[in-house]
């Protein structure tokens, strides 16, 4: 199993998705001669999961069932340990897309956190590019390089415990890319630029406010970055249901019997849509934002090295 190469069956030691739901679906780790409680009864994995395809139809000994998962970086976001606040993946694709990631791109990151979006840089710049991960936090670090060797991706990643404003990235004129969601990213600056290839790497940092977005795109004009941009996504998500509306009462329709062929003392014809028309409800299919929505997250500033 690896984030990066679809495997078909599940094997001791892979990480899979027990999805119960669209809203309920965790991580477990495959160990043989170990069972995992859901709400649906006990999965056990030598018998249920090792050797089953991914995507099988998994019965719990309660009777009920549940899907398990191939896992990748989009479904570990869900479903990761929370070690600090993570970026999700709105803020995730459009990072890959205005650092014109690639495979083979060299990337520089800071700090590597809970590992949500350093999951997804792996992905994208795999199978013979590199992520260079630096982490503040000794024990956020240990546990990183962890899961990545767990994940099948450590040969695409290094992991350093530093402080990136005191000491850099390790690496010089290397990086097509560098990404920094750090408190400071203004001390940081001098130190991507000696990380960024010669010309033309791009870099973003993330913030959640502006006073530190402000801070920063000085830092870049100090250094010479040019095309600085700072741009904020916003996701609102919309519920398609049938929803019934009351016909309104637009008053009554002036008679005309000779032109409509409608005769109101007909009571043959009392029945008909034309005398039902102000009366009743209509169903038609509509696009209902939901009650409660992803606000604001931070701040993506970009910018290139001239």
């Amino acid at each position: 199993m690896s984030f990066v190469e679809y495997g078909d069956t599940i094997k001791d030691g892979d990480t899979a998705i027990v999805f119960l739901g669209h809203e309920s679906m965790f991580p477990v780790k495959v160990q043989h001669g170990t069972v995992t409680q859901t709400k649906y009864g006990v999965i056990r994995h030598s018998t249920d999961l090792i050797g089953k395809k991914y995507g099988s139809k998994v019965t719990c000994s309660k009777g009920g069932w549940v899907f398990i998962l191939h896992p990748t970086p989009e479904l570990w976001t869900m479903n990761l340990p929370h070690r600090t606040q993570i970026l999700y993946s709105t803020d995730i694709s459009i990072i890959t897309m205005m650092l014109e990631l690639k495979p083979g791109s060299i990337v520089c990151e800071s700090g590597t956190g809970s590992g949500s979006l350093s999951h997804a840089l792996i992905r994208t710049v795999a199978p013979t590019g590199h992520l260079y991960t630096v982490e503040f936090h000794q024990q956020r670090a240990e546990k990183a390089r962890e899961e990545f060797r767990e994940h099948g991706v450590e040969h695409l990643v290094t992991v350093t415990n530093q402080d990136v404003c005191k000491n850099g990235f390790g690496v010089s004129n290397v990086a097509d890319a560098v990404f920094l969601d750090i408190p400071s990213p203004w001390e940081a600056i001098g130190h991507a630029k000696s990380a960024l290839k010669a010309e033309g790497g791009r870099i973003c940092s993330f913030s959640p406010c502006i006073e530190q977005v402000q801070r920063t795109c000085l830092a870049m004009e100090e250094y010479g970055f040019t095309e600085i941009n700072t741009l904020e996504i916003l996701l609102r998500v919309y519920n398609v249901r049938t929803i019934s509306l009351q016909i309104p009462d637009l008053g009554k329709a002036p008679e005309d019997n000779s032109s409509t062929g409608f005769d109101s003392s007909n009571p043959s014809q009392q029945g008909s849509p034309c005398a039902n028309l102000q009366q009743g409800t209509v169903q038609f299919k509509s696009g209902v934002p939901l009650r409660e929505v992803v606000g604001h997250t931070g701040y993506l500033t970009f910018a290139t090295k001239s």
